[in-house]
């Protein structure tokens, strides 16, 4: 009877590693699937190419899937001052990684990005966003995260800056440089939530990280080879937040 238990506990065992060893080999295999693929699209022309004369700083929220990435393609912009992660579009009260995960809280993962338009147009940032950080056409997912807080979506209080990125989705709508339309919200009037100190400067702390080398480290090389005028080598990291 022993020996029999002995057999049924290690052929238990022996069935739950094995079906550790798929499930892990299937997400590594859906992950290395998401590898993003950055496509060259045009520069903004009229509405769409906002001119900032005179202002010194300017400031805007990017949601494009999983902030990580986000934040390291924007913290490697010449000119990007700060680029924060934290949420956007829900209630304060539920602004943490915990409730914003489960896609209940209408947040969205985002990035605020604050920019000197001197050294870095505002159609300069819209361009990188809609070729190299993220795909425009792909509703509430992107690569391996599915969920209405991996949207994408521009909010900007500026009233020109929601304009100029209006615009310049309908000259990207017309151009046909995407095979299917672009999905991108712009709204105005939501607060900004920096997100816990642990999800800030993830790309950078955590370069080997599976999901950041397959995921997001391309999107920093693609952002180099198709804007190198733009790209700075030493990212601008978020120095200090309040604890959370």
């Amino acid at each position: 009877m022993k020996i029999a238990m002995d057999k049924l506990v290690a052929g238990s065992i022996a069935a739950l590693v094995a079906g550790l060893l798929v499930f892990s080999v299937f997400n590594l295999e859906r992950t290395a699937q998401a590898a993003p693929v950055a496509l060259r699209v045009p520069a903004p022309t009229g509405a769409a190419d906002l001119q900032q004369a005179g202002v010194n700083q300017a400031r805007v929220v990017f949601a494009g899937g999983c902030f990580w990435g986000v934040q390291g393609v924007f913290q490697h912009i010449k000119g990007v001052d700060n680029a924060v992660s934290g949420y956007i579009g829900g209630s304060a009260a539920d602004a943490s990684y915990m409730r914003v995960s489960g896609g209940a809280t209408g947040h969205a993962e985002a990035v605020q990005v604050t920019y000197d338009p001197s050294q870095v147009s505002y159609g300069q940032l819209l361009q990188v966003f809609f070729s190299v950080v993220h795909d425009p056409t792909q509703l509430n997912r992107q690569g391996p995260d599915h969920g209405s807080q991996y949207r994408s979506a521009i909010y900007a209080d500026d009233a020109a800056q929601r304009e100029a990125a209006r615009a310049y989705i309908a000259q990207l709508q017309r151009s046909s440089v995407f095979a299917a339309p672009v999905v991108t919200q712009v709204e105005g009037g939501k607060a900004f939530t920096a997100a816990e100190s642990y999800h800030q400067n993830y790309l950078t702390l955590h370069p080997d990280a599976l999901y950041i080398r397959i995921n997001d480290l391309p999107k920093v090389a693609a952002l180099k080879q198709q804007y190198p005028a733009l790209y700075r080598e030493r990212p601008r990291l978020v120095m200090r937040l309040s604890a959370r």
